[in-house]
């Protein structure tokens, strides 16, 4: 069944009218016919079944037929990663994590920041994208570009990855799963002085493997071991 993600959806109301850009997919591409059924999601574990009553290629109608409410997991996956300087491997991260099953990304401003500004619509826009692809119901939440110090100090007891000679240990025996951001940086790495604020701030250096990674390989790697932490300890 077609998925559209509706963050309006609420189990009050039964009547929707879907916005412009999946009206015209629904009609024009999928050229769907009044009574056709579709999903619809609010990304925020709630799940209609309803049936098109009006396939207006501008204002589709929908009528839901029967709600589903699914809980958010209590475990969490939070990464905070600075953006890289070519968009397309930030994209790809986003994408990627989501699938796996990220539940928060943070956008840092490191000191030895490659990207200063970024699109967060069009992140958004990816993170539902990869949502619906990989039938999951809660779309991760994405918070805009924040200074990685004002980061560091409002979340802490977290991971760090970096490139330092230090002592680090294994990222998969000091996950936890609540509470436990895990930090990356840029490709110039995090400055000493955010290294020793977040050391300060009870951040443990981990390794993510013996490579040296990208910043968005690093990434995914942070998020499929953490994945694998959940799973196992489930």
């Amino acid at each position: 069944m077609r998925q559209f993600y509706l963050p309006e959806l609420t189990k009050e109301n039964k009547t929707f009218t879907l916005p412009v850009e999946e009206s015209k997919h629904i009609s024009r591409v999928l050229r769907m016919k009044n009574g056709d059924e579709i999903q619809l999601l609010n990304g925020k574990g709630l799940v209609a079944v309803a049936a098109i009553s009006d396939n207006n290629p501008k204002a589709t109608r929908v009528e839901v037929l029967h709600l589903e409410e699914h809980e958010a997991p209590k475990e969490e996956i939070h990464i905070a990663i600075a953006p890289t300087k070519n968009n397309d491997r930030i994209e790809y991260f986003l994408e990627k994590a989501t699938e796996i099953g990220v539940s928060k990304i943070s956008l840092l401003l490191t000191d030895n920041a490659e990207r200063t500004k970024v699109k967060l619509e069009r992140f958004e826009k990816i993170l539902v994208s990869a949502m619906k692809q990989s039938k999951r119901v809660h779309l991760p939440i994405l918070e805009d570009l924040v200074k990685s110090k004002d980061f560091i100090t409002a979340h802490p007891n977290g991971l760090i990855a970096h490139c330092y000679e230090d002592t680090k240990t294994n990222i998969f025996t000091s996950f936890k799963a609540q509470g436990c951001p895990i930090i990356i940086g840029p490709e110039g790495d995090f400055s000493e002085a955010e290294l020793s604020l977040a050391k300060e701030n009870g951040y443990t250096p981990i390794a993510l493997g013996e490579n040296r990674l990208r910043t968005e390989t690093a990434g995914i790697y942070a998020v499929t071991v953490a994945r694998l932490w959940l799973d196992m300890n489930s």
